[in-house]
């Protein structure tokens, strides 16, 4: 289990929103703090996916409970 630093819900926000915001709660961290993200829309995957991929910090796991998207991330 990991331990979380910051975590945003992030529910109902629609495309770019929760990665915008997550971008924010990263600021707030530094190098190896984790943000966890709550979001409902199903496009934050992708999203998650490629921003993980383009900026450098690790996405420890993305995963679907009962409809809502849960992007974990650690701050590079």
């Amino acid at each position: 289990m990991v331990e979380v630093d910051l975590e945003l819900d992030l529910k109902g926000m629609n495309c770019p929103l929760p990665l915008l915001k997550a971008k924010q709660g990263l600021k707030q961290l530094r190098s190896g703090q984790v943000l966890r993200v709550q979001a409902t829309d199903p496009g934050s995957v992708r999203d998650f996916e490629s921003f993980a991929r383009i900026s450098g910090h690790e996405l420890i796991s993305s995963e679907q409970v009962s409809g809502v998207f849960i992007h974990t991330l650690r701050h590079k």
